[in-house]
């Protein structure tokens, strides 16, 4: 059955419960009336609860309603934020600059409201010293507990051993202030346009040397 309501000729009812364009209860009329009252105000005449007794019509511009509603729903689907789990692997005798480097990503997925599994990978004689990658895990959980916490406490899976961290942000939270983050770039662009050229260039070069700066990272988590 269709879940559009009822409008204007398609109600078959002899009187219906009439509610005005303002919301107004007008009261109980016969149906010829009330699409009469509907031509008068060139609006639709809309069966808005087809239970009741008599059934529920409104008199409204039903193609603007639909409208609204579908921007509605399209609205809540775009603020609509999925939990997605990011993935970082160390090692437990990783140095100082992997670190910072692994340590730069987990900021920024908890800054993005997203989670986030650490995992510590032990290979060969570092199996047998798990208090290594404990202790790199509360190192971690501790650098960054201004903006996550421990949602899942460390524990040994084979080889590895596996954490998870929670953002405090929420992520609609997240997405709104990423989304005012974006419109105040544009109007500083629009209102400054040379700096905001001076500055494009010199998010380049930044792009640039982050790229440089985390493929050894990566290549060493891999190793």
């Amino acid at each position: 059955m269709s879940a559009e309501p009822r409008i204007n000729d398609r109600i078959r009812v002899p009187e219906v419960r009439l509610v005005g364009p303002s919301g107004e209860q007008v009261g109980i009329v016969p149906l010829a009336k009330a699409l009469e009252l509907a031509q008068e105000y060139d609006l639709d005449l809309v069966e808005v609860a087809a239970n009741a007794r008599p059934p529920v019509c409104k008199l409204m511009d039903y193609g603007k309603f639909k409208y609204e509603s579908a921007m509605k729903a399209r609205e809540a689907r775009k603020n609509q934020a999925h939990t997605v789990i990011k993935e970082m692997k160390l090692r437990p005798k990783i140095d100082p600059h992997d670190y910072d480097t692994k340590k730069g990503h987990v900021v920024r997925f908890l800054k993005q409201g997203d989670k986030v599994k650490i995992t510590i990978m032990f290979r060969g004689r570092e199996q047998s010293r798990p208090e290594l990658g404990y202790r790199l895990l509360q190192r971690l959980a501790e650098d960054v507990q201004d903006l996550g916490f421990i949602e899942s406490n460390p524990k040994q899976d084979g080889r590895n051993m596996i954490m998870v961290l929670g953002p405090h942000k929420k992520k609609t939270e997240a997405m709104a202030e990423a989304r005012q983050a974006q419109e105040a770039r544009k109007a500083d662009a629009k209102a400054n346009p040379g700096k905001s050229q001076n500055a494009a260039e010199g998010d380049h070069v930044e792009d640039e040397a982050e790229v440089e700066v985390e493929a050894p990272a990566e290549a060493s988590a891999e190793a």
